[in-house]
């Protein structure tokens, strides 16, 4: 199949495109510079500017574009950046998407702030969606763009990703340094679940639902069995031979993280229910097997 990438130059993207390339696929990754190579297009989501027949030829469209979430959490300017890049981004393709003859079929990134605080309930794709956070403000929006390329009648799929846990990105290389320092430990109470996926089961999942046609609405990209935060602060203090004896006070996050607390504060016990339903095999089910994965960059 023919793949269109929107966020190639990511982490999330750069590896994607690696992996469905070794799995035969050939790829066209949106650029915003000038092209520089054939598998290249250059692309401008924030105009809505996008070239029509490159969305013709692909059979699906991927989009992983957004700024990091990772901020100055006070800066307006960061917060519209967390917003606009991802909600254009997703726009613009639905609706080139919608537009096309083709229609095929789109991959529309998300993440699993959608749901908000859900407590110790296990959450399915069936959750609601509680609460104002900024997280979970943006992933309605962003969720919301993707619905041009669904009253068009195309195959939609709705990535609702969880923190990717690999020693190259955040959060995991972040917490290396503060766990290596020894300051680790858990936030707040610890007890709020904490959902998570290994980049292999993240790639793996994906290229699942780019190749089973009948796969459409939203997944859950998270490993099958979520921690709690404590769980996870233990599980990565062994895995690194580091103490975590340095609890952050949930007013001290509240403060620090600013708009970004209720992600660190909440609590989603996710479930990937429809990936799991639709035959995907985790090879990375639990916090433990997760982080020996991410710390060992496996792919």
């Amino acid at each position: 199949m023919h793949i269109v990438v929107g966020g190639a130059s990511g982490f999330l993207g750069r590896h994607l495109i690696a992996s469905l390339r070794a799995q035969g696929h050939s790829t066209t990754s949106l650029v915003r510079r000038a092209p520089e190579a054939d598998a290249e297009s250059q692309w401008d989501p924030a105009a809505g500017r996008i070239v029509a027949q490159v969305i013709e030829d692909a059979d699906v469209v991927v989009n992983v574009a957004g700024s990091p979430t990772i901020g100055i959490p006070y800066s307006k300017r960061w917060a519209t950046n967390l917003r606009e890049s991802r909600v254009t981004t997703t726009r613009t393709l639905a609706e080139a998407v919608a537009a096309s003859e083709r229609k095929p079929a789109f991959l529309a990134g998300n993440a699993v702030a959608i749901y908000g605080d859900h407590g110790d309930a296990e959450v399915t794709e069936a959750g609601d969606s509680r609460g104002h956070a900024l997280m979970t403000e943006v992933t309605r929006a962003w969720e919301a763009a993707a619905q041009p390329a669904v009253r068009a009648g195309a195959r939609v799929c709705v990535l609702r990703t969880s923190p990717v846990m690999d020693r190259e990105s955040e959060p995991l290389r972040m917490l290396r340094r503060i766990f290596g320092l020894g300051l680790g430990g858990r936030i707040g109470s610890g007890e709020q679940h904490f959902p998570m996926v290994s980049l292999r089961d993240w790639l793996g999942g994906v290229l699942h639902l780019v190749e089973h046609p009948d796969a459409q609405g939203p997944f859950n990209l998270c490993c099958p069995q979520t921690p709690t935060n404590a769980e996870f602060t233990r599980a990565l203090a062994r895995a690194l031979g580091r103490p975590a004896f340095v609890p952050v006070p949930a007013p001290a996050i509240r403060l620090g993280a600013g708009p970004l607390a209720p992600e660190l504060l909440g609590s989603v016990n996710l479930v990937p229910q429809a990936l799991t339903a639709a035959g995907y095999e985790f090879r990375d089910r639990d916090v433990t097997a997760v982080l020996a994965a991410g710390l060992a960059g496996l792919r």
